[in-house]
């Protein structure tokens, strides 16, 4: 189990530091359809890159959908999200490094590409339109995977479609919470940034595990298993 924790570590470190740094190093240049691409070709990446070690779940939502769908143990949740965690914050902390080595970077200004909602963020959404968001999109998400990761899927597709729905979440709603449907993405820069980002974090936790949840219990019952 340990070299797949690691794995889980160093593949959330990567969607985090790739993903979150496209919004805080290079947001200006490249815009939300670029960052929107970035989080998408992470998990590409550490899908076929750490895959094959633990399934590159990245994420506490995907690792309890597999635990509603019967394909994890709650034991192995845990150890998989503790993992996903400490990579979250680890690719956090290398990010805010690296930003830090900029002469006009404030955390307190430009962040670490957190999320969030309400007044000041982004499209100023209501708690109520985030926890929607993050509810369905994490459920679709979870969705995919199951369905892309399920033996009869086609073979050696499955990191392909998974960072695409990644990339295309992104596309419906950076603009909304700066889109989480992942925990982990989610507390890492939080930690950091602190105060409103640590305040709304029970939304971008609660919304997720929910939406993961119950993709697992719909795949289970049979009604998006092939």
């Amino acid at each position: 189990m340990a070299k797949k924790w690691i794995a889980e570590a160093l593949g959330t470190l990567i969607l985090v530091l790739f993903g979150c740094g496209a919004a805080v190093l290079m947001g200006a240049q490249i815009g939300m359809l670029g960052i929107a691409l970035a989080f998408g070709l992470a998990i590409v990446s550490a899908a076929y890159g750490l895959g094959a070690i633990s399934g590159a779940h990245l994420n506490p939502a995907v690792s309890l959908g597999m635990v509603t769908a019967g394909r994890m143990s709650l034991g192995d949740f845990a150890g998989y999200a503790v993992a996903q965690i400490v990579g979250a914050i680890a690719g956090a902390f290398v990010l805010l490094l690296i930003a830090s080595g900029k002469a006009d970077y404030s955390l307190a200004t430009n962040g670490l590409g957190q999320n969030g909602f309400g007044s000041g963020y982004l499209g100023e959404y209501s708690v109520f339109a985030a926890l929607v968001f993050e509810t369905v999109m994490t459920f679709l998400f979870v969705t995919v995977i199951l369905g892309s990761t399920e033996t009869g899927a086609p073979a050696g597709f499955a990191g392909l479609a998974i960072g695409l729905t990644l990339a295309a979440i992104h596309l419906v709603g950076i603009n909304v919470t700066g889109v989480s449907v992942n925990p982990a993405r989610s507390i890492g820069p939080a930690l950091f940034v602190g105060g409103k980002a640590v305040a709304q974090l029970w939304v971008f936790i609660a919304a997720p595990l929910a939406g993961g949840a119950l993709a697992g219990l719909v795949y289970r019952a049979g009604l998006t298993r092939a």
